[in-house]
């Protein structure tokens, strides 16, 4: 049996989640990845209201859906950054509170170790989200950084998360980074960085992304091969790379330019539009024995949204297959 298909409904929290199910069934998702912001899932509502959960089973279950995962990325943002007004937008009222950076942190601390808990109420093994990082924006090195700075950063962000992981652990949940930009860990050396630094707890691991690698270089199908007992998710996100030549003007680094404008050097497409070999990945999970969902996190700036939500499942069903439980060429053998 293949794979299931499932939406990370971060993109769509405009959307009731009421609406967005029906919308999902009919573009023919199985299920979806339900985002903590918007009315998706409300991790205290989970914790105090003894029928929220069974509410959101009961409301996917109307529309043939299911959820196996969610996410809370704003929040586990917060708890290793260097807080700003930017993140303001990003957080609830009740995370952000007066906005003095230190408290911010610790309520994001807090709201994550409740995030397992309600996760494992909902009765899901997996929390896709962010960390944050204190170092992510000293990644060039100038102004000098030295290897003390770098280890500071790691150690900050293991005595921040490690009784996150440790409240994860005890709910018999995992949390798995999105590897990405902005985070402790944003390629596969930060990521090995970033396991050494809580021990290899068993509660972290990682939310398969291969659009964040792709932009920046990286083969994705080295970060399975690299950490194949850390893929807890699995994210399917496309990117177009524009850059490069002797005639090129366009950067890797983005260049300050919003997300959709033609003069960035890469940018996010729907599923199979882009760069990513889907079907290298494919074969790379399967290689590794993943059997977890495959759950479109669906980004194009240029492109009508359930036109691309509807095209991405379909892309992602053609593409995803079962591995080969025998050699091709088995029949030949002597017995």
């Amino acid at each position: 049996m293949a794979r299931p298909v499932t939406l990370f409904t971060g993109q769509w929290a405009d959307l009731p989640l009421e609406t967005l199910a029906a919308k999902a069934r009919h573009f023919g998702y199985d299920g979806l990845e339900l985002a903590c912001w918007g009315d998706h899932f409300d991790v205290q509502r989970a914790l105090k209201d003894k029928s929220y959960c069974q509410g959101r089973h009961q409301l996917l279950a109307r529309h043939g859906l299911r959820v196996l995962a969610i996410s809370n990325h704003l929040v586990g943002q917060a708890v290793c950054d260097h807080i700003d007004e930017r993140h303001k937008a990003i957080l609830p009222k009740h995370i952000w509170g007066d906005g003095k950076p230190e408290g911010v942190r610790r309520r994001a601390a807090r709201e994550m170790i409740d995030t397992a808990k309600a996760a494992a109420k909902l009765g899901v093994a997996v929390v896709n989200g962010f960390t944050g990082s204190s170092i992510w924006g000293k990644w060039y090195f100038f102004p000098p950084t030295g290897p003390a700075e770098v280890a500071a950063g790691y150690a900050d962000f293991a005595k921040r998360w490690t009784p996150i992981l440790d409240a994860f652990q005890a709910a018999g949940v995992r949390f798995a980074l999105e590897v990405h930009p902005g985070e402790i860990a944003y390629d596969i050396h930060t990521a090995q960085a970033a396991l050494d630094a809580v021990g290899n707890h068993p509660a972290f691991g990682f939310n398969f992304d291969p659009s964040h690698l792709l932009w920046q270089g990286i083969d994705p199908v080295r970060f399975i091969d690299h950490f194949a007992d850390r893929i807890y998710h699995v994210h399917c996100k496309d990117v177009a790379v524009h850059y490069g030549g002797r005639n090129s003007d366009r950067s890797v680094l983005g260049s300050h330019l919003g997300f959709g404008d033609h003069r960035r050097g890469w940018d996010f497409r729907s599923v199979g539009r882009g760069d990513v070999d889907f079907q290298a990945i494919v074969r790379a999970l399967n290689r590794i024995g993943y059997d977890g969902p495959l759950s479109v996190e669906w980004e194009d700036a240029g492109m009508d949204r359930e036109h691309g939500a509807a095209e991405s499942c379909a892309f992602v069903r053609r593409t995803d297959f079962v591995p080969s439980s025998m050699a091709f060429d088995a029949a030949f053998e002597r017995s």
